[in-house]
């Protein structure tokens, strides 16, 4: 057996564990959502001169919005900017078929708000990245 780390795959080597992974998740539950349903998708807000002034990088997919990562500019924060790009989020996703939220947050990022907007914090990685937390939320969008 040969053990082989790299930064750079070979694409059907990449390919064959990725459908490995998708054909063992089939067996397994023969009518889970097929990766091809995922969808990915971005909410921006815009100042007046159409500059973005916050967003979020989402994905859809086995029924559940995973928010990657939601930004807002220094002059936008406090000021509904953040709960109305959520909100937008969440609505797209119940379009598409979701019916629970989930997002990591950080210790010096934005746990609080999260929680203000009706989430649920149900896990923390401790000293992750190093002196911090990681922290995990999900919210039901029934």
């Amino acid at each position: 057996m040969n053990i082989e780390i790299t930064s750079t795959p070979d694409a059907q080597d990449a390919k064959t564990i990725s459908q490995g992974i998708i054909d063992f998740n089939n067996k397994a539950i023969p009518d889970l959502e097929p990766i091809e349903k995922e969808v990915r998708f971005f909410v921006f807000s815009r100042d007046k001169s159409e500059h973005v002034i916050g967003g979020i990088r989402a994905t859809c997919f086995w029924n559940t919005l995973h928010i990657e990562l939601l930004w807002l500019s220094a002059t936008s924060r406090g000021k509904g900017v953040g709960r109305k790009l959520m909100e937008a989020a969440e609505s797209f996703a119940k379009e598409q078929g979701c019916e629970k939220a989930f997002v990591e947050t950080t210790s010096w990022q934005a746990k609080p708000f999260y929680e203000k907007i009706g989430y649920t914090h149900i896990a923390t990685l401790n000293d992750r990245p190093k002196g911090h937390a990681s922290y995990y939320l999900s919210r039901d969008l029934r």
